[in-house]
């Protein structure tokens, strides 16, 4: 089934209004670098070498898009160079590289999240001029206007968009089959079906979600709020940590709690991948990019059981989905010496046609109608996803209220904070930040 008219109005009510959350999405790809395609990369070059460096962590849905910019346009005395990185360490040298007037970086890769922030500061240069430039040499018109405007931040494109990620529920369809359970739309189905689980003895964790207390725990927070139709903030931009939506997306994360991994908090999307891959979990909620890496031999035997839906409601009455979109896209910093010109061309050359299509299924590229149930196994959960998730806020301050949180909450999913403690903690916090 093709998703192009469903995927365009879900992403221009899903995405228009702003940036998007992506925290560890992709930390630890599997995807080899033979994946490069080869395209068209016509810039003109410098007279002198040059080495072009560029910042984009690893991970099954963005090493097609990188690998193929540094294998198509790296010629002559021009050499592009990307060295492996996992997410929180691209976070790490983000940060650093748009620091100072000079940075280590001339291209990076970015994510709707933090564009609002980055381009409020004037971290990133404006793309405007240069898309308009190229746009019909590498066909740029044809990646989806709401991505577009997800990587926008007052009239100006400060990203230039790559693929889009979002929450989808993998699940051991043997293990539902067998028991007779039927795929969860809610917590409480999926808290039915991990009892059922247990009780048959099959396994003793049987849901599994990324909650790593530095980066992923976050995430999972702001979907259950997002299932609630909130945030952590609201539009006018008033802080919402301490709303009965706040504490009733907490109360749903510890209700999962006594059917997961107790170490839980220590876990990323790979160590849930592994949980999924030696079958120590029959259903995890996961960034759409980790998905492809569940249906290969070479990475577990159970390759051929794993099935794919929407991410669940946190309860039968709530709005969306427990769901987080992202969109992924490859951005100029401010402090860059080399020619603006160039480092374009090179970023529209690895989300060309031909990129796009070569990085399915791996990733869902930003080109409408690219991704459909037959060329992709999670292609229509990933629709689904996209079609029921929340709105986003577009706000410059949730990427620091976001890190400034994330050890309350922690306390709170431990057990050493009451809710309404937790609560009003992480409010008087975001409220310091929002000012």
């Amino acid at each position: 089934m093709s998703i192009t008219k469903n995927r365009a109005f879900a992403l221009t009510a899903a995405i228009a209004v702003g940036g998007l959350i992506l925290t560890g999405c992709g930390a630890g790809g599997r995807t080899a670098s033979k994946n490069a395609t080869a395209v068209s990369c016509d810039y003109t070059a410098p007279d002198s070498a040059t080495t072009v460096n560029v910042l984009a962590y690893n991970s099954s849905a963005v090493d097609p898009f990188t690998n193929t910019m540094v294998s198509s346009c790296t010629k002559g005395k021009v050499a592009v160079k990307h060295d492996p990185i996992d997410f929180g360490g691209q976070v790490t040298k983000t940060t650093a590289t748009l620091s100072g007037s000079t940075g280590s970086y001339d291209i990076i890769e970015t994510y709707s999240f933090v564009i609002p922030g980055l381009a409020r500061d004037k971290k990133l240069r404006p793309l405007n001029d240069l898309f308009e430039k190229y746009a019909d040499k590498y066909g740029l018109n044809d990646i989806n206007k709401s991505m577009r405007a997800g990587m926008s931040y007052e009239g100006n494109l400060y990203a230039l968009p790559m693929q889009a990620q979002m929450f989808v529920m993998a699940y051991r369809a043997d293990v539902f089959d067998n028991l007779g359970i039927k795929v969860p739309t809610t917590f409480d189905e999926m808290i039915a079906a991990a009892k059922a689980i247990k009780a048959a003895g099959v396994m003793d964790y049987p849901i599994a979600l990324p909650w790593l207390a530095t980066s992923d725990i976050g995430t999972s927070f702001q979907a259950a709020m997002n299932s609630l139709d909130a945030d952590f903030v609201s539009k006018d931009g008033t802080v919402t940590l301490d709303t009965p939506e706040a504490k009733q997306a907490l109360q749903s994360m510890l209700s999962l709690k006594p059917y997961m991994d107790p170490q839980v908090t220590t876990f990323d999307q790979p160590k849930v991948q592994q949980q999924m891959f030696n079958g120590t979990a029959a259903m995890s909620i996961m960034f759409s990019g980790r998905m492809n890496d569940l249906t290969l031999t070479s990475n577990s035997k159970l390759s051929d059981s794993f099935k794919f839906a929407a991410p669940p409601k946190v309860n039968a009455a709530a709005k969306y989905s427990y769901d987080r979109l992202s969109i992924d896209g490859w951005s100029i910093p401010f402090n860059t010496k080399l020619d603006p010109d160039m480092l374009f061309v090179m970023m529209a050359s690895a989300v060309s046609e031909d990129a796009s299509k070569a990085s399915i299924p791996a990733a869902y590229p930003a080109r409408n109608g690219m991704v459909t149930a037959d060329n992709s196994p999670y292609g229509k959960a990933a629709t689904d996803s996209i079609a029921s998730a929340m709105p986003p806020i577009a706000s410059p301050v949730l990427a620091s209220v976001t890190t400034e949180i994330r050890p309350i909450l922690v306390q709170i999913l431990a057990g050493n904070l009451t809710i309404n403690d937790g609560a009003a903690q992480m409010q008087a916090v975001a409220q310091k930040i929002v000012g």
